[in-house]
């Protein structure tokens, strides 16, 4: 059974796999403060249909309270270890849902069911629930192990271990851009994602978390780094990494990968 996945914008994904669906970082908003949407339909109600969801980090476009809302009952939710002491409303919210709440570092395991199994890695970035709040719970991504091996780096910057640390992988879903004009430490930009996808050498990458959301009344300040990142991944990617086959689907997309 081929590796399908869908990308519904920002970093949110659907990874399907042996027949399990997996969701990564659910944005399912118009709006999330002073961020609007300004490229592709807001997802289905499909799309928030998941055996398990994957939270990379704490920031609010990542761990979204209305969208995991949004979530069946009885939905697995892997989140870093730490975030149900860092954002209370998680709590309440899984309880209303009757969400299953699993809490992960780096390292962990989590089998989904028999020939699917979830492992946390490390992220490089700065996942507090707050820009100056305390340092509660870790950044990650997620090596999702089926039939293929997937790669969720979540929001990461570059690091020397990243490729020892994640392993070999078929698929790699890796960051390229951002909300905002400009990028913090911490992310991948085009250039720095290629890096790492010559590093990681899978068969394939989609790239993410760009050209989605971006700050009210900016379309105007720098517009290249909203609308070019995912077209300059897979240029530089031709470059670095010509191995890779380099899929960037459009918002609601579906693609299958090999």
């Amino acid at each position: 059974m081929p590796l399908e996945i869908t990308w519904w914008g920002h970093a949110t994904c659907t990874v399907e796999d042996s027949g399990v669906r997996l969701l990564t970082d659910p944005l399912f908003a118009r709006r999330l403060a002073h961020l609007r949407r300004r490229r592709g339909a807001l997802p289905p109600p499909e799309a928030a249909l998941a055996d398990v969801v994957l939270v990379s980090h704490l920031h609010s476009d990542h761990l979204h309270l209305p969208s995991l809302a949004l979530l069946a009952p009885g939905t697995r939710l892997l989140v870093p270890r730490g975030a149900r002491r860092a954002v209370p409303g998680l709590a309440r919210t899984a309880g209303q849902r009757d969400l299953a709440v699993t809490e992960v570092a780096p390292g962990d395991e989590f089998s989904v069911r028999a020939g699917v199994r979830v492992r946390a890695v490390s992220a490089r970035h700065d996942g507090r629930r707050l820009p100056f709040g305390p340092q509660l719970a870790p950044a990650l991504g997620y090596v999702v192990e089926g039939a293929a091996r997937t790669y969720f780096a979540g929001d990461t910057g570059l690091f020397d271990t990243m490729a020892e640390e994640v392993g070999p992988v078929d698929v790699a879903l890796l960051p390229v851009g951002g909300w905002g004009p400009y990028l913090g430490p911490g992310h991948l930009d085009a250039g720095r994602a290629a890096r790492a996808l010559a590093e990681l050498a899978p068969a394939a990458a989609v790239p993410v978390h760009y050209g989605t959301y971006w700050p009210i009344g900016m379309d105007a300040v720098r517009p290249h780094e909203f609308h070019a990142p995912g077209e300059e991944f897979v240029r530089r990617a031709r470059r670095l990494a010509p191995k890779v086959t380099v899929r960037a689907p459009a918002h609601g997309e579906r693609v299958r990968l090999p």
